[in-house]
């Protein structure tokens, strides 16, 4: 389900259960998830959204500057930096001598779309197979604040940075963007959708959470 409040969608996840009180929860990536007792209406869900909303836009701008805190990196040869959940010197993932700092980095920005392109590329093949959707565009590009989106218009998009992942952790990110062609809320359909195909997504949620500071440029 999603709202507008003060100039801001607010996205967010219901789940029902046996409990007394509607509650909200924020996790650490920005998912929004309401708690709501067995039975509860969708106005009373959306009244307890609007109540909090300004404490949900807080948090959530709370996350965005975190992600946005730039890291300190040494682009020499001796520098680490991750690809598909490993660390490697600079050196391994780029040809490094005789370019300075400015140069290095982006020629490692042109590795990590290269990167993500290819097993982007390779990986979704097998994934649309399995849900049986096929997206308008893929797309590859530079985002602060998203691994991946999904247009209402089946235009799906990648964050260059997930080449940084594991490559099952990129699974996720895929299955995910790719169910979004399905259902475009993250509604309990779309969850259980998502956990068809990956019953340990949320595993992989857990590691963008924890690493995802690290895989910046």
């Amino acid at each position: 389900m999603k709202i507008e409040f003060k100039n801001n969608t607010i996205e967010f996840n219901v789940q029902y259960g046996i409990r007394k009180r509607i509650s909200i929860h924020i996790d650490s990536t920005g998912l929004i998830t309401v708690k709501a007792p067995n039975g509860t209406s969708n106005e009373m869900v959306i009244s307890a959204v609007k109540h909090h909303g300004e404490r949900i836009l807080d948090k959530l701008h709370t996350i965005t500057e975190a992600r946005e805190i730039p890291k300190t990196r040494e682009y020499q040869d001796k520098g680490k930096f991750l690809h598909l959940g490993r660390y490697y010197f600079l050196h391994e993932l780029i040809e490094t001598k005789e370019l300075n700092e400015e140069e290095l980095k982006n020629s490692l920005k042109k590795f990590y779309f290269s990167s993500c392109k290819k097993i982007v590329g390779e990986r979704i093949k097998i994934y649309q197979t399995e849900l049986k959707v096929k997206p308008k565009t893929i797309e590859v590009v530079e985002s602060k604040t998203k691994w991946g989106s999904c247009s209402s218009d089946k235009r799906v998009t990648f964050n260059y940075r997930l080449a940084m992942a594991p490559v099952e952790v990129i699974d996720y990110v895929i299955i995910h963007e790719l169910c979004h062609l399905t259902h475009m809320n993250h509604d309990r359909s779309f969850w259980r959708r998502v956990g068809s195909i990956m019953p340990d997504y949320k595993e992989k949620e857990e590691y963008l959470a924890r690493h995802g500071h690290a895989m910046t440029l």
